[in-house]
């Protein structure tokens, strides 16, 4: 199991925009504008496989159930090579958003260039947006990892959500999500 770190792009970059195909049967492209929130939007980096992101699932189900009806948009993208990671594709992308209940967009980078600006390396990668579309945090759930004994509890994203909805400030002292490397092409 790999352990590779956030990039953790600028604080302020304005969210660089995109157009994907949803692996929802329903809704066949997304852009940045279709899923962003009154208050802030998270962007976050995920696949179907990794151990990682296995292991905080539920966790951040939870908090897009808690938080998308206080003005927060969530979307999940997958940008792992599907050739040589055959368990990524869209196909295998959609029962993985159903098995757990996916309440929000999951789509499908395949080409790479939204992980590239993102700068987006692992996953779990968190990106998290205020009102005017400016990151305001990056980096990891909480502490947190398969097999450090560490409760899941989400505080991290969960503060820096909670200080968007509530105009406070961040604290910019950010630690990296950890997790697979993103399956480059």
């Amino acid at each position: 199991m790999s352990r590779t770190p956030s990039n953790m792009l600028a604080l302020g970059t304005i969210a660089p925009g995109f157009y994907l195909k949803n692996t929802h049967p329903n809704t066949h492209y997304c852009s940045f504008a279709d899923i962003k929130g009154k208050k802030g939007t998270l962007v976050f980096f995920i696949c179907n496989h990794c151990p990682f992101v296995h292991h905080v699932i539920d966790e951040v189900i939870r908090i897009a159930n808690d938080y998308q009806t206080q003005g927060i948009g969530f979307v999940a993208i997958s940008s792992n090579d599907v050739i040589n990671y055959p368990q990524d594709s869209p196909e295998l992308m959609t029962q993985f958003a159903f098995e757990n209940n996916f309440g929000f967009p999951y789509l499908y980078d395949e080409n790479q260039e939204i992980a590239k600006a993102y700068h987006a390396a692992c996953t779990p990668d968190f990106f998290l947006f205020d009102n005017l579309n400016k990151l305001v945090y990056r980096g990891q759930l909480d502490d947190s990892r398969p097999e450090n004994g560490i409760p899941i509890s989400g505080n991290d994203l969960r503060q820096a959500i909670e200080s968007v909805i509530y105009n406070r400030s961040i604290n910019p002292n950010q630690k990296p999500s950890i997790g697979c490397n993103i399956k480059w092409k």
